[in-house]
């Protein structure tokens, strides 16, 4: 069989571990045009949860249409709006009433149209006299949806990319294009934490008080291991608990990276899964993308580098102003360890966790952190 342990996309609701209660939370939100925002950390399949939903929706409520749109390559209104129109496009069948209406309304804005060559998709580009067109053809894109009296649910995908347009007054625009929608449900889903909150619990921003939040945690060992042990052996595999427990623990139960360590496992071939198998694959991973951690160190200065290392040895720090870890570390002043971890968080390579007692910073590449403590 193929390797059951997806580390891409999504595939079935088989191959997807748990997320029951926050699935139902999020469907339930749909069903009663609830607007969210999703947010956890980096890598625990915000995009995989959504895609589920959507596998969920069409199989329970066929009258639903869902659209999936991923803004990350976006660097301008342009780019959104081309990215937007081309998700409706993929999503909505060419031949349907709905779909044969999208294309003649498409067709009205005069696009450049072109079509991938590896996956056939449509490709957009939509050319505009000035900044009020393209104000212009955001909106009708909103206004045709909802004018078609049928429920959408829209989820966009790394919307903190917004916050990188050169136009400033388009997290109002959107907000107020979006107000208007009745029958229109959007998920905003994001990979930057602090910066999805800022957009949406910032009280001065547009987007203030304007969804229901849907915080996204670690599935629960016991969850994780069942589905692991299921799917292993579902391929004639046999994995001991010793080597359960220790990829849980290795790989801190972020999904991407225990997922991406039992696909490895899987691909391996062994019909029997012990602890020195699993090791043997950790080290592999790490081999395997040692090429990659070096290039980060060019992105870094030399402290930066260093606080990095600090911090993967160290496994999570709270107190990074504490003498004992400026001290252990050699990383100086407290304002020179607070500088750093805000530089390393914007740059996404620390995770900072905002709890009742207090913030956790941690290396977000699990796999680039256990390479870290080996320096």
């Amino acid at each position: 069989m193929d390797n059951p342990f997806i580390i891409n996309g999504y595939k079935s609701k088989d191959l997807f571990c748990d997320r029951e209660e926050e699935l139902q939370l999020i469907l339930r939100n749909c069903l009663n045009q609830s607007n969210m925002t999703l947010i956890s950390q980096r890598r625990l399949g915000k995009t995989g949860l959504v895609f589920r939903l959507f596998d969920e929706i069409r199989d329970s409520y066929p009258n639903i249409q869902t659209i999936y749109v991923d803004i990350f390559a976006s660097d301008n209104m342009d780019g959104f709006i081309n990215l937007f129109a081309e998700a409706v496009l993929s999503a909505i069948p060419e031949k349907s009433s709905l779909g044969k209406r999208l294309l003649n309304y498409i067709k009205s804005l005069r696009p450049l149209v072109t079509y991938d060559a590896l996956t056939g998709q449509p490709q957009l580009q939509i050319g505009y006299q000035n900044t009020q067109e393209k104000e212009y053809t955001l909106r009708g894109l909103f206004e045709f949806l909802d004018s078609q009296n049928i429920p959408i649910v829209i989820a966009f995908d790394e919307f903190q990319q917004i916050r990188e347009y050169p136009e400033q007054n388009m997290e109002a625009l959107l907000r107020t294009y979006i107000q208007q929608c009745k029958n229109l449900t959007f998920i905003f889903s994001g990979s930057k934490k602090h910066i999805m909150t800022d957009i949406f619990a910032n009280e001065r921003k547009p987007f203030y008080a304007s969804t229901a939040f849907v915080s996204l945690g670690k599935i629960s060992e016991e969850r994780y291991s069942d589905f692991i042990r299921r799917l292993f052996a579902k391929g004639k595999r046999n994995i001991t608990d010793e080597a359960l427990r220790f990829i849980l623990d290795w790989t801190r139960r972020v999904t991407y990276y225990t997922q991406r360590l039992c696909h490895t496992l899987y691909a391996n071939g062994k019909k029997t899964i012990d602890l020195a198998e699993v090791k043997s694959a950790c080290n592999q991973l790490l081999k395997e993308n040692e090429s990659v951690y070096l290039q980060y160190r060019q992105m870094m200065t030399d402290k930066q580098w260093k606080y990095l290392i600090a911090v993967a040895k160290a496994g999570s720090v709270r107190q990074i102003t504490a003498a004992d870890f400026l001290k252990r570390y050699q990383i100086g002043g407290a304002s020179a360890s607070r500088q750093l971890s805000e530089s390393l968080t914007e740059k996404g390579l620390l995770n900072a966790e905002v709890g009742l007692e207090g913030t956790d910073y941690s290396v977000g590449d699990v796999f680039f952190s256990h390479w870290l403590e080996r320096i």
